[in-house]
């Protein structure tokens, strides 16, 4: 009877050999005892995709330029100070009393805005220079290797991890062997 048990079991085997199993999770990280274990293969590498991102390919620089500015000088200041000073010392000339004080006050207003239409007709207009800066960052993205998609076959079964480097056409992988429970 032992006999016909393992024969209906090779033949339910043989039958369900149409089902993959599905690839054990990557192993957990190698441990510092000797006794994990685990040991070393090679496995044949299927297929290797690039992945790529964008990277900035350098840091925003200052650019600096000149730039010409119209500057007109109209400070009329020092002309409306100086026609007031001289008015007013004109004004106090003329007359006695209280009359001496009002030609100097009417003295120094139309001394004032004499000085003033004075300096106005000699505004200055001139051209000066004035330098602007600006920060840039006109280098183009650029598109660069991030890591390699590597599709591996170890014993019959594929699988895909992500590296940071090309394998070429065989990998050495770590296997680890725990019961399942």
């Amino acid at each position: 009877m032992p006999q016909v048990k393992s024969l209906v079991a090779a033949l339910l085997i043989v039958a369900a050999g149409t089902v993959r199993a599905q690839p054990y999770p990557p192993p957990p990280p190698p441990s510092s005892s000797s006794g994990d274990n685990a040991h070393f293969g090679w496995a044949d590498v299927l297929r290797v995709d690039p992945v790529y991102e964008m990277a900035q390919a350098g840091p925003p620089h200052q650019e600096c330029y000149d730039q010409p500015v119209t500057v007109q000088d109209n400070n009329h200041t020092g002309g409306t100070v100086l026609g007031a000073i001289v008015g007013g010392a004109l004004g106090n000339q003329v007359g006695k009393g209280d009359g001496r004080k009002a030609a100097t006050v009417a003295g120094a207003v139309v001394g004032g805005v004499v000085g003033n239409r004075v300096s106005a007709a000699n505004d200055r207009t001139y051209t000066d220079t004035t330098t602007n800066c600006r920060m840039v960052s006109d280098y183009p993205s650029q598109r660069r290797i991030a890591g390699y998609d590597v599709e591996y076959r170890y014993r019959g079964e594929v699988y895909v991890s992500r590296l940071g480097y090309d394998p070429g056409e065989r990998l050495r992988v770590r296997v680890s062997v725990t019961p399942a429970e």
